[in-house]
């Protein structure tokens, strides 16, 4: 008997694991017909993250095509996306590809607010939180292929990902980069 009910469990399980993934996968039309998955199913988003006496990015690089959206969402903490744009926020120089938009979500404190950002220009966009910019607190993203002032050197305040690094692999976790 105790075994009919431990396969009887297991199967619940199962199911409930089985359906759970399929609702994950599936996309949800809204009244125009659009979806809430990107079409390549994976998602562009950057955590926003205090812990302890860190403070970081996640991924702290990422890669999208142009045209995509990435959403820079708070984990913990209180954090900006601000781009290394000169005059945006702190930014004294400019790591985004020339023509390209700058962005600066201001500072957001909320856990769940979000932030987000359609990269249109192709190239290497490095990025900043305006409160720990000073910490070392920034990111990396790369729009297509690598290029722009932000090639061939690191940020003011700190390292990121080599872009050829985040082209090939696609996203850079901050705990893979920083060991």
């Amino acid at each position: 008997m105790e075994r009919r009910q431990v396969l009887k469990a297991g199967g619940i399980a199962a199911t409930a694991g089985l359906t759970g993934l399929a609702g994950c996968s599936s996309s949800n039309p809204d009244a125009n017909g659009e979806t809430d998955t990107p079409s390549d199913g994976g998602t562009n988003t950057v955590l926003m993250v205090t812990e302890g006496s860190e403070y970081y990015f996640d991924p702290i690089g990422l890669l999208v095509e142009s045209g995509e959206t990435v959403t820079f969402e708070i984990d913990s903490g209180s954090h900006s996306a601000t781009a290394y744009k000169k005059g945006t926020g702190q930014a004294s120089v400019t790591r985004i590809p020339d023509g390209a938009e700058t962005f600066d979500s201001g500072i957001l404190s909320e856990q769940g607010a979000t932030f987000e950002h359609t990269f249109e220009t192709a190239g290497t966009y490095d990025y900043f939180c305006t409160p720990h910019k000073g910490l070392g607190m920034i990111g990396r993203i790369v729009v297509g292929e690598p290029g722009g002032p932000a090639e061939g050197s690191m940020p003011p305040d700190g390292e990121v990902p080599e872009s050829q690094t985040i082209v090939d692999q696609g996203a850079v976790s901050y705990s893979d980069f920083s060991g």
